[in-house]
């Protein structure tokens, strides 16, 4: 399946990929015909749709109809030399720094099925020389087709101590596929990065998410009721992390429940009233709760520059 393109707006400056003929302008009057790849111009009329031509203008007036085949983004352009995919590294090749490797979602919440996918997520880290050359390091890298996400350490560091709630659930899920004894350190203080953001970061995440489900309801009188559940759990899980000061995955005490959620079972006015009620538990344990303030930065950067400098070449 082809990706959608998106119409670019007049007025975006463009690179010919090609030689164009002109239809007018100055140039055309004076008998040049046409404009060399490599040309910058700026596209003065967008079309309809993805099958038809851009009217674009050069710097010396000329106009020339040009396909999205035929042009770049300007901007694009002159950063395609510098992608750390331009030194032709994929997934393969960046597999061997993988120092962690996990399993999450469904199978490490205890709400799996037959049907369920595996999830793996982990941490990769990159030897020096790749972060020092030119092209640099991907924050993040990814095989589609056994769903793999793993992030270039410093990004994993920087999302957990933001409490980003897949970068948590990485740190204290109990399925373990890999870890390296430096990974092994960072589970054992994966505590450090448990604090009173989570009340924050899972409250706002989860209030935004049912706001855009209320509109999908309105809208097409139907949600993802996956994504309902999953929400819901959420919020199960920062309210035992603020009470018990970790993060317990497992939910399977409201398995059963959280299930028929799942499977559109549930009237949406009791999912609501249900997530309500977790609201103020949740504001309940935050009034209480024995978290720090904010994560141990200090730690979490002591142990990347240890981490940057065992893989020094």
């Amino acid at each position: 399946m082809q990706p959608i393109q998106l119409i670019l707006s007049a007025g975006t400056r463009v690179v010919t990929r090609n030689p164009v003929n002109l239809i007018g302008g100055p140039a055309a009057n004076n008998n040049r015909s046409e404009i060399p790849a490599g040309a910058v111009a700026t596209i003065l009329t967008s079309p309809a749709d993805a099958t038809h031509a851009y009217k674009i203008r050069f710097n010396d007036g000329a106009e020339a109809m040009v396909r999205r085949s035929e042009f770049s983004i300007l901007k694009e352009f002159k950063d395609e030399g510098l992608d750390p995919a331009a030194h032709g590294m994929d997934f393969e090749d960046w597999q061997p720094f993988i120092i962690y490797r996990c399993i999450v979602g469904s199978q490490a919440f205890g709400l799996s099925s037959e049907t369920s996918d595996i999830d793996r997520r982990g941490i990769y880290l990159p030897p020096a020389e790749l972060h020092w050359s030119l092209y640099g390091v991907p924050e993040q890298i990814e095989k589609d087709p056994t769903q793999e996400v793993y992030w270039e350490l410093q990004k994993f560091l920087t999302m957990a101590l933001k409490a980003n709630p897949n970068i948590l659930e990485c740190l204290y899920t109990p399925l373990v596929e890999h870890a390296t004894p430096l990974a092994r350190e960072l589970l054992d203080h994966r505590h450090r990065f448990l604090s009173k953001l989570i009340y924050q970061t899972y409250n706002g995440y989860v209030t935004s998410q049912f706001k855009k489900l209320e509109q999908d309801l309105r809208a097409h009188g139907k949600i993802k009721w996956k994504h309902a559940m999953h929400l819901i759990r959420l919020l199960l899980s920062g309210i035992g992390a603020l009470r018990e000061s970790d993060l317990r995955l497992n939910q399977t005490e409201h398995r059963e429940k959280l299930l028929q959620l799942k499977q559109g079972q549930i009237p949406w006015p009791e999912i609501n009233t249900w997530r309500l009620a977790l609201h103020r538990q949740f504001d309940d344990a935050f009034a209480t709760n024995q978290l720090p303030d904010r994560p141990d930065y200090n730690w979490a950067n002591e142990f990347l520059l240890r981490a940057r400098r065992s893989v020094t070449i």
